[in-house]
Order: C-alpha cells, then sequence, then structure tokens
C-alpha cells in the first residue's frame, strides 16, 4: 500500500490518523485562491501539505506533470517499495495499471485558460495536453516500470478509484494479469472546483472550525469537504504473491457496481441503486450480510447523500445493522477525518479496510455529536474501536449515479 493524503503521506501515516480520530481539514491556502477573499463561502477544504514530488519522482517530469499525477506516483512508488516486488524480474506483458481520477488534471486546465485569455493561445504550455489527461497517472506508472500488461483508467466521479480496483480484481480473476497496480489519484482543490460545488450548495461552509467541517451523518452537516490526495495498492493473485514470497496484508475478494439511473448529481434518495451495489458485491464471493463485521461509509456529509446510504444500508443488513436489535455491524465515515477526494476516496478508504480486517481496529467517525433521526446504526462515534472482523465492506458513490462495493477479507 502506499498513500499520499492530508493526514499523513504515507499509507501507514494515513492510517495513524484514522485510528487516532485526527482531522486533515484546515483553512484554504494559495495565493490562487488569495484572490478571491470577500467572494467566498467556502475556505475549507483537505489540502495535502509537505508533499515533496522529487522524493519519487524524476527531477525532469515534475513540472511536466498535473499534481493528481505526482500525487499518484508518490503513492505508487510507495506501494511498490512496500511490496517488495522487482518488477524487473516479472513478465512485463503480465503486469498492468488500472487508477481511477475523477476530474484528471483540471489544475493545468484551469492554468491553461488563464494564460489563453491573458497571453494569447500561442502561448499555452506544450506539456499541456499530457498534463489534463485523466489517464496521465495510469501512464506514467506504467512507464515507470515498463508494465505493458492491461492499462485502464476509469473516470467515474467518486466512484472512479472503487470502479479501477473492481476493475484490477476481474482482470486478476480473468488470468489476463498476475500483478496490477491499482487505486486512484485526484487534485481537485482549485479555485474552479472549489468555486463549482460552491455555487452548488454542495459544500460545509463551517469555516470557523475546519477540524469539525466533515460531520457525515450528524443532524448539522451542510456539505461535503472537498480533498486531494491519493492512494495505492499492489494487487496479486494468491499463487503469484506466494510464490514470491509476499507480505499479503488482505484479499480483495468481492466486487459490485450498479446504476441509480434517477438524477446526473442526486443520489436515489431510497438508495436502491446503492443497495443493489452491496448485494451483488456479497453474491459475488458468496457471503451473506451476517458475515460483514465493517462497512466504511461513502458518507460525505451532505444531507441527502447520507441518509439514502444509510437507507441502502438498512435495506440490505436489516437487524444485523441496528444495534437496538442485537445487530453487530459497525459502520464509519473516514472522510469526516479527511474529507471527500472525490475519484480517490475509494481507494483512500480502502486503507482504512484493509487493517480493520488486518488489526482488528474500526477507524471512528468523528464529530458525529447528534446523529439525525432515523440514523440507528452503529457509526463508531468520535474513537476507534477494537474489534475483530473478518470482512470489510467499502461503498463509494459518485455523481451521474454510479455505486461501487468492494469485499476485503482478512488473510488467514
Amino acid at each position: 500500500m502506499g498513500a499520499v493524503t492530508n493526514l499523513g503521506l504515507s499509507a501507514g501515516a494515513t492510517w495513524e490518523a484514522m485510528r487516532e480520530g485526527r482531522s486533515g481539514i484546515t483553512r484554504i491556502e494559495g495565493p490562487e485562491f488569495d484572490r478571491y477573499a470577500g467572494r467566498w463561502s467556502v475556505w475549507v477544504a483537505g489540502q495535502v501539505k509537505g508533499f515533496d514530488p522529487a522524493k519519487w519522482v524524476e527531477g525532469r517530469d515534475i513540472k511536466r506533470l498535473d499534481r493528481f499525477t505526482l500525487l499518484g506516483l508518490g503513492a505508487a512508488a510507495q506501494a511498490v517499495q512496500d511490496s517488495g516486488i522487482d518488477f524487473s524480474k516479472e513478465t512485463p506483458e503480465r503486469c498492468g495499471v488500472v487508477t481511477g481520477s475523477g476530474v484528471g488534471g483540471i489544475q493545468t486546465i484551469e492554468d491553461g485558460v488563464t494564460v489563453m485569455l491573458n497571453k494569447g493561445p500561442d502561448r499555452i504550455s506544450p506539456f499541456t495536453v499530457p498534463r489534463l489527461m485523466a489517464n496521465a497517472a495510469t501512464g506514467m506508472i506504467s512507464i515507470k516500470y515498463g508494465l505493458r500488461g492491461p492499462g485502464t483508467t476509469h473516470v467515474t466521479a467518486c466512484a472512479s478509484s472503487g470502479h479501477a480496483l473492481g476493475d484490477a480484481l476481474e482482470l486478476l480473476r480473468r488470468g489476463r494479469a498476475d500483478v496490477i497496480i491499482g487505486g486512484g489519484a485526484e487534485a481537485a482543490v482549485s479555485p474552479l472546483c472549489v468555486g463549482a460545488f460552491m455555487t452548488m450548495k454542495a459544500l460545509s461552509q463551517r469555516n470557523d472550525d475546519p477540524a469539525k467541517a466533515s460531520r457525515p451523518f450528524d443532524r448539522g452537516r451542510d456539505g461535503f469537504v472537498l480533498a486531494e490526495g491519493s492512494a495505492m495498492f499492489v494487487l496479486e493473485t494468491e499463487e503469484h504473491a506466494k510464490k514470491r514470497g509476499a507480505r499479503i496484508y488482505a484479499e480483495l475478494v468481492a466486487y459490485g457496481n450498479s446504476s441509480d439511473a434517477a438524477h446526473i448529481t442526486a443520489p436515489d434518495l431510497e438508495g436502491s441503486g446503492a443497495a443493489r451495489s452491496m448485494r451483488w458485491a456479497l453474491e459475488d464471493c458468496g457471503l451473506n450480510p451476517m458475515d460483514i463485521g465493517y462497512i466504511n461509509a461513502h458518507g460525505t456529509s451532505t444531507p441527502l447523500g447520507d441518509k439514502a446510504e444509510v437507507n441502502a444500508v438498512m435495506s440490505v443488513f436489516g437487524e444485523h445493522s441496528l444495534p437496538a436489535r442485537g445487530g453487530k455491524l459497525m459502520m464509519s465515515s473516514t472522510k469526516s477525518m479527511h474529507g471527500h477526494a472525490l475519484g480517490a476516496s475509494g481507494a483512500i478508504e480502502t486503507i482504512a479496510c484493509v487493517h480493520a480486517v488486518r488489526d482488528g481496529v474500526i477507524p471512528p467517525t468523528i464529530n458525529l455529536d447528534d446523529p439525525d433521526d432515523g440514523f440507528n446504526l452503529d457509526f463508531v462515534p468520535h474513537t476507534a474501536r477494537e474489534r475483530r472482523v473478518k470482512y470489510a465492506m467499502n461503498n463509494t458513490f459518485g455523481f451521474g449515479g454510479h455505486n461501487v462495493t468492494l469485499v476485503i477479507g482478512r488473510w488467514e
């Protein structure tokens, strides 16, 4: 595993912050935002700080790549290093890359438009196209390691990296590859993205206390907190991992996905699409709802989205989801700590699921002071909980009505 997030510059540091219930949400910083002082209603975000791309990327490439690609390369390099794999000893055609990004090189697009309007189209950088491509991270990772097998990029809004990891699983199952680097990268804390989400009333305006702005399932929630980051994984078939003596964190056991077919941005309020995704994931691995001990919720902290997800979980898990009726299911939203990294969210939250089954620690939902009406699930409020679980579920839902569910199992 590898990660670059506002909680930490590695997968280990990111997980430590999740386990301790620390927030990575701060007041927005950057000269590109200062010019709009007095015209913005949103000043909180989950910005990655202290990241030095030179540690992972060759110097000549740094200025040629968008920030989202640099974050993705950093996370991928960490994952490869952590895995101990030596790609020079692997068959290149049996190794691939599958990543996801909701908006790709949005900062490059903004910069390019600014240059065009102020200086003319002939002053646009010749690196603009490869910088803005949503598939740039996939391409650069495959180039870095010489991987010539399957290579794809998923662009399904906030479900992007969930789809990427699910696709990686299917490629390994079908025998198309032995190893896949999979995950997601996003760097959308930019004036255009903040402004666009702000005008559609999707973002929290709790500017006076950034660390408490993201509050999934809480009655006082007022929108999500935009974030950036990346998480990547080295995924292998069991046979390949054992043959090379790999340290195995966990098993990716199932993948389900569905479409709401309801609205381009609003969720299906009954959560029927999300419920289908969860049911199909359970069918994919032959488990029943009682087998799932923990769900990492999509839990963005929006009024409609949180309600739809609670409805979906209750419809699938029934009494197992209700502590008042003896249910043992726990569900938390780590977005309460790291915010919403759009297309990278599913991958970042998979780190939480892996550690939940591996370490027996369930990360909390911080800032949950007053659960909304009818929200009767065990959201693991405020503090992490030690509990052995064999299977964890990861939900990611995106604009367009895209729903993705992954199931991660403890390796024994």
